[in-house]
This record gives structure tokens, sequence and C-alpha cells, in this order.
């Protein structure tokens, strides 16, 4: 196989990821703008998973060798299975419970960096996990100071950037991987 073909491979799929990674994008700029939807489904999403995953565990109990791993685990079915129902069919109420299970989850990440941050102040970059920690904090207030009404827009909003984020970063990845198949055809031919 000649380094041409080899380039000219590389070159097409990664012009194929970063198509991907603009559809992506795109969909995380879509949930950005509605994200009370994308909260509400991501809501009955995590519903319908926890449903599977209590029948699962109930399945797991019938197959247990003691009567204490049993009830162990026909309790967690059960749980896993209530809060499953909870989310999937009452989006709303679970989207809130969710929401400040999040903040509650920002605010502990928040304070793990802080502290990080200063444990290894004199290596160089520390500044970037105490910036990471104060943003997190700073996060994690807006959305306890006005819960449970930030359910409306908290979930779908962290989930749309966390999609646009993984949308451009492979658009960005597949950029470097073109550019660079690019420089290689380049050596190669004038070699």
């Amino acid at each position: 196989m000649s380094a041409d073909t080899i380039t000219g491979e590389v070159k097409k799929r990664a012009t194929w990821t970063m198509f991907m990674g603009f559809l992506i994008a795109v969909l995380g700029l879509f949930l950005i703008v509605y994200p009370f939807l994308a909260g509400a489904i991501t809501a009955v999403l995590l519903g319908w998973i926890l449903i599977f995953v209590g029948i699962a565990q109930f399945i797991f109990a019938l197959h247990s060798r003691s009567a204490g791993r049993f009830f162990l685990k026909v309790l967690l079915g059960v749980l896993f299975g209530l809060c499953g129902i909870v989310l999937a069919f009452f989006p709303i109420a679970g989207l809130a419970v969710l929401t400040g299970l999040s903040a509650a989850l920002l605010l502990m990440h928040a304070v793990l960096l802080i502290a990080i941050a200063f444990q290894i102040r004199p290596i160089r970059g520390w500044v970037w996990f105490l910036a990471d920690g104060l943003a997190s904090l700073l996060l994690s207030v807006l959305i306890l100071a006005k819960w449970p009404s930030s359910s409306l827009w908290a979930i779908g909003t962290l989930v749309g950037i966390a999609v646009l984020t993984s949308g451009i970063t492979r658009i960005c990845i597949a950029s470097g991987i073109r550019g660079g198949a690019s420089a290689v055809g380049n050596v190669v031919r004038h070699a």
C-alpha cells in the first residue's frame, strides 16, 4: 500500500469524523436551546434504564445461593425499579430530583478540586484545578439557589454542553489528524 493511499484513507476518515463531530455539536446546541425537553428526555431514558436494571436484579435474585443475598438483590431490584418508574412516568418530578443531586455532586466536585489545587499549589498548572473548582462551585450555587425551578434548564443545559463539547472535540482532533496526514503526504511526495 502506497503512502498516498494511506494518507488519502486517513483524510477520508478524518473528514467523516469531522462531519459527525459537526452533527454532534449541532445536537448539543439543540439541547442547549431546548433544555427542558433535553432534561425530560434524559429523565425518561434514565428511568427506563433503571427499570431494566431492577428487572435484572430480580433475575439475579433468583440465582442467589443464600436467603440474605436473595433479599438484598430483591431490595435492590425494588429500589431500582421504583426510581426508574418515577423517572420514566413522572419526568418533571424526576428531573427536580436529578437536578438537586447534580448540584450536590457539582458542589462536592468543587470542594475536592479546590482542595487539590491548594495541595499541589507549587506545581505549575495548579491554577487550572482552582479555576475548574471555582467554576463547579459557581454552577452548583446557581443551580441550588433556584432549585427546584432550575430543573427546567439545568440538566438539559449540562447534557447539551457535554454533547456540544464532544462534537467540538471530535472536529478538532479529526482536523489535526487530517492536517497531519497532509503534512506526511507532502513529505513523502518530496522525498
